[in-house]
């Protein structure tokens, strides 16, 4: 695959050592914070998602993003997508007390004091969805919480076909190499961030949906911009709500922005109604 693109920008300097770029991380996100954590603690949590943006050190010392790619069993599958879900009220209020004792990721936020000076309300919010992104985290792979070190939040994603407002939170994972994937994740996706530099591994997803009876003409299609890791011979495309979000991360972070989609090779692809439903475990 190959992409006409200008491919003479220089490519972002990511700091070699980690606590540089953990620092570089914290201090952007926290400049660059969402103005208000947008949603009603005392109102309608069903359709507030909350997810773990988690980064790493690879093997080669460099930084990389984890992603889940969705089971066969739960809606969108296939797809990349970060850690993370639906806020259990009872359950995820009762987490977020926790979160300010010693030891727990938001506790050791350098920003924290800040936060709950001068945003207080935001503050409880952002720990619910901590909470709950923790939580999901520790049910979909068996993330240890306690080993999550937290960068701050991002900008919210409204996803209008699903109607639903995903709450981003960057967090680095110490120390953990194993995941044990639930039923609901088909299987841990590890992305070298440099590779998100690089103007070839950008297309164009032109999606489309099955006419659901025979004889109907098929939806239009879509195009949306995508991410395609290459590894082992295998491709896995990122794009949607997750695609958004690690834009995001590389604009505020690097000041970096993908090549424009018109100039981009188009892949294609057709969906159907299992595509928002999935298919109930066995």
């Amino acid at each position: 695959m190959s992409a006409n693109t200008d491919t003479t920008r220089a490519m972002p300097l990511i700091p070699r050592s980690p606590e540089t770029f953990l620092r570089l991380v914290q201090q952007r996100l926290h400049r660059q914070s969402p103005e208000a954590l947008a949603f009603n603690t005392n109102g309608d949590l069903r359709r507030i998602s909350a997810v773990l943006f988690l980064l790493t050190q690879g093997a080669t010392g460099e930084p990389y993003l984890i992603l889940n790619k969705r089971s066969q069993q739960v809606t969108q599958p296939g797809d990349l997508c970060c850690p993370g879900g639906g806020i259990s009220p009872a359950l995820d209020f009762w987490l977020a007390r926790g979160l300010n004792l010693p030891a727990t990721p938001l506790a050791r936020w350098p920003h924290r004091k800040w936060w709950r000076r001068y945003r207080r309300s935001d503050f409880r919010k952002l720990a619910l969805l901590l909470a709950a992104g923790l939580r999901e985290g520790v049910e979909e792979m068996r993330l240890n919480p306690f080993g999550v070190r937290f960068l701050g939040p991002m900008a919210a994603q409204h996803l209008v076909m699903f109607k639903r407002a995903i709450y981003p939170l960057a967090g680095w994972v110490n120390r953990q190499h194993r995941f044990f994937p639930n039923w609901e994740v088909a299987k841990i996706v590890r992305i070298p961030l440099s590779t998100f530099f690089e103007p070839a591994n950008y297309a164009r997803y032109r999606l489309s949906f099955r006419s659901p009876a025979p004889g109907e003409p098929d939806m239009p299609y879509r195009d949306m911009p995508c991410f395609v890791h290459r590894h082992h011979g295998r491709d896995e495309l990122l794009w949607g709500a997750t695609y958004r979000i690690t834009e995001g991360f590389l604009k505020t972070i690097f000041d970096f922005a993908p090549p424009p989609m018109a100039s981009l090779p188009v892949i294609h692809r057709r969906l159907d109604s299992r595509y928002l439903k999935g298919r109930s475990p066995s």
